[in-house]
């Protein structure tokens, strides 16, 4: 497969799936990589860059410098995998104040059965500027069983924010495992989002953030684990500057899989807050849900509290709505959307509407 050989043998109807439009007219700049390959990268907006890992490391010395300083090549077997030679991914900058409210979007595309795709992603968003990415990660029809490893080292320099949602939209024997850390600086703002609602084998993520003074992070999750799916998806924030805050949102269902649904919050200097919330709805006998809340601290003047909850539907929600005209099946899909609509702040309506339109064929789908 060579580089740059355009999208036309990729299956339009899945990246829409995870998100992905390939519309210039909507977006700032767009990044396909197929398998190892890239198929397109094109910055659309001035201030924005996109283009492959690789031509960055080309373009740009310092950037093997970034290259495994936030998560590190020994840290498991799947890092090590990833440090290859065929190791592709996409690079994304926004230039010193630039403010890219239209998004960027980034789509890894698994195209060959039982492949090992292997990523490394660099996204930088410099000093005063402003960054939005959906990235969309999916396989072709037919290609049911293989692996991603994907590396993602975000850089939020002083008053800068990056929003970033991730979807997920895999085949049943689909093997997911992302390592991903960010490191705000000032005053920065990170907004990660992470959505899964189809089946797959397993997905194994922690995603990382490091906070200096006055930075914020928000890590929101809305995970559904079907029949035969393990779920293992945590947030991890590390409260490193005063005034720094983090907040950590799960929504899960299991229909039948297995999901665990971890949090930790560290507190390393004082004046910090930071929040756990963690919800489970169980739709199945069958399956399996562990909330696994941590706080640390060393500090006494720090604001730091969780909150979980796991249940089921309750009937008299069901029994509200089937008086007022719908079916059983329709008032538990109603319920079901509600109980997955995560309010997010501070993204723009281009990348809420993805994850709400990803909610509501995801509740369709399931009755």
């Amino acid at each position: 497969m060579s580089e740059e050989r355009g999208v036309k043998d990729v299956a339009k109807d899945r990246l829409e799936s995870v998100g992905i439009i390939l519309n210039p007219e909507k977006r700032s700049g767009m990044f396909l990589q197929v398998d190892q390959s890239t198929a397109l990268a094109s910055p659309l907006y001035e201030g924005v860059e996109v283009m492959s890992i690789r031509d960055a490391l080309k373009k740009y010395e310092w950037v093997s410098d970034l290259m495994w300083s936030l998560v590190k090549r020994e840290q498991d077997e799947y890092t090590r995998e990833a440090d290859s030679e065929d190791v592709n991914g996409y690079f994304i900058r926004a230039m010193p104040g630039a403010k890219i409210e239209m998004p960027v979007e980034a789509c890894l595309y698994l195209k060959t059965l039982g492949h090992k795709q292997k990523v490394h992603n660099i996204i930088i968003a410099e000093e005063g500027s402003e960054l939005n990415i959906i990235s969309g990660c999916t396989s072709h029809p037919g290609v049911v069983s293989g692996m991603h490893i994907g590396i993602s080292e975000f850089f939020v320099k002083k008053d800068a924010k990056i929003s970033f949602t991730m979807v997920h939209g895999w085949e049943r024997d689909m093997e997911i495992r992302p390592r991903s850390a960010a490191k705000v600086e000032e005053n920065g703002v990170f907004i990660s989002n992470y959505v899964l609602l189809t089946p797959v084998k397993l997905v194994q993520m922690y995603p990382k953030a490091y906070l200096g003074k006055n930075a914020k992070a928000v890590f929101s999750s809305i995970l559904l684990a079907h029949e035969g799916s393990v779920v293992d998806v945590g947030s991890y924030g590390a409260l490193q500057g005063e005034k720094s805050s983090v907040e950590i949102i799960s929504r899960s269902i299991s229909t039948g899989g297995k999901v665990f649904a971890r949090g930790h919050i560290v507190a390393e200097e004082n004046d910090v807050k930071g929040h756990l919330e963690c919800r489970g709805l169980m739709l199945s006998d069958d399956g399996e849900i562990h909330a696994v809340p941590e706080l640390e601290t060393k500090y006494s003047q720090v604001e730091l509290s969780h909150e979980a909850a796991i249940g089921k539907i309750a009937e008299e929600q069901v029994f509200y709505l089937m008086c007022r005209g719908m079916t059983r099946d329709e008032a538990t899909s109603t319920i079901v959307r509600g109980f997955m609509d995560v309010e997010i702040k501070g993204i723009p309506d281009s990348l809420r509407f993805a994850i709400s339109k990803a909610v509501e064929l995801a509740a369709k789908d399931m009755f």
